[in-house]
């Protein structure tokens, strides 16, 4: 992996969490992030000392770069703020010029600047837009950047409708940036998220944060994988890579002395499986534990349960990888008590039966369709 971020006669020495498992042509930063950099470093006034937001920087690269202003670093992935965090350790950078918030938790008032990298998912990006509307003033500085096939112009009607006058840079280096003006009176609206919906047998009203995975229903394989849950009662089961939590939701239902740990990386998704649990089965709540995490780091190490249930994610941001699923098993097989079984869903095409084969030393197909596999496997 390429870790030293050299523009403008500055170095950064930037990686990708976890570094262990990132291929060697990826880098922590993009082109999109060098625009940004060289806009506001061609600017007449200095940025030393300001107030600046950042949205979605996924390594770090931004809010290392600016270290000298005060910066408010906004994302919903737990391994975007925990890069953040090692990127400016392994930089020597302030710890006091710097506040870590979630994509919940609203940014400050009457930011000088608001830099926005943007997200893959249109609805969390509408989200953010509509969460800025009361924090921000006329001279508020908005720049956004991302590269210049994702900036479409439904896209920039989301900054014209929410926010104010909207236009574009040129492409340069295949990104582009979106400059936004704020109106001087901007009439908040109401934010359309969370939605709410039930599912098709009406046992559940789920709720689902902006970011998170399927919003107005079941996706495909978590439908698949709901048919195939295998006894749980008297047993400790993580529900891995949570979103919405109806996997586990499904477990504390059916299996009455399960318990359910419900862990994902989006601080959104395990907001909304919290929701959805207390919501649906408050009485449940009981057996239930939630937690933020890069797969099963945040789990106590001496930590052991029966089960794991996961449909592994297989993009980072905009790039498709299976180094998630690699660490999600190797986790799960730490994780688990001997003959403890991780039972997990995945598109045909990609190479799980290999990677659990290695791991855990064999494997089992529980269900097949054509698109779709479910693996089991025991420690």
């Amino acid at each position: 992996m390429n870790t030293q971020f050299t523009f403008l006669d500055k170095s950064l020495h930037l990686i990708r969490y976890p570094q262990r498992l990132q291929h060697p042509s990826w880098q922590a930063w993009d082109s999109a992030d060098e625009l940004i950099i060289e806009h506001l470093e061609n600017q007449p006034t200095s940025y030393a000392g300001t107030n600046i937001v950042i949205l979605n920087d996924d390594f770090g690269a931004l809010s290392c770069w600016f270290d000298d202003a005060n910066i408010t670093h906004q994302t919903d992935s737990f391994v975007g703020r925990k890069s953040c965090v090692i990127n400016r350790e392994k930089n020597q950078l302030r710890t006091d010029t710097i506040e870590y918030i979630d994509s919940l938790t609203q940014v400050p008032e009457h930011a000088d600047w608001i830099l926005i990298k943007i997200p893959k998912s249109r609805a969390l990006l509408e989200h953010q837009l509509i969460s800025l509307q009361d924090k921000i003033g006329p001279n508020t500085q908005i720049v956004a950047g991302a590269k210049a096939k994702l900036i479409q112009k439904s896209m920039l009607s989301l900054f014209e409708k929410y926010l104010g006058e909207t236009r574009t840079s040129l492409a340069k280096k295949k990104s582009r940036l979106i400059f936004c003006s704020p109106r001087e009176v901007i009439k908040p609206v109401k934010n359309p998220y969370p939605s709410v919906w039930k599912t098709d047998d009406g046992n559940f009203e789920l709720t689902n944060h902006a970011n998170v995975f399927s919003r107005g229903q079941l996706d495909l394989g978590a439908r698949l994988l709901l048919e195939a849950i295998p006894d749980c009662n008297d047993k400790k089961v993580i529900d891995l890579g949570c979103g919405n939590g109806i996997i586990g939701l499904k477990v504390l239902a059916d299996y009455p002395t399960s318990e359910v740990i419900f862990v994902d990386e989006s601080f959104m998704a395990v907001e909304s499986a919290k929701l959805n649990v207390l919501n649906n089965l408050p009485e449940a709540m009981q057996r239930c534990r939630f937690l933020v995490s890069n797969c099963l780091e945040e789990l106590d190490s001496e930590e052991r349960v029966d089960m794991v249930i996961c449909n592994p994610p297989f993009h980072q941001q905009n790039t498709i990888t299976d180094h998630i699923a690699t660490q999600m098993f190797e986790n799960s097989h730490w994780h688990l008590s001997t003959r403890g079984e991780l039972r997990v869903i995945g598109n045909r095409h990609l190479d799980y039966p290999q990677k659990l084969k290695s791991i855990f030393g064999g494997y089992k197909v529980i269900d097949s369709d054509k698109r779709f596999s479910i693996l089991s496997a025991y420690k």
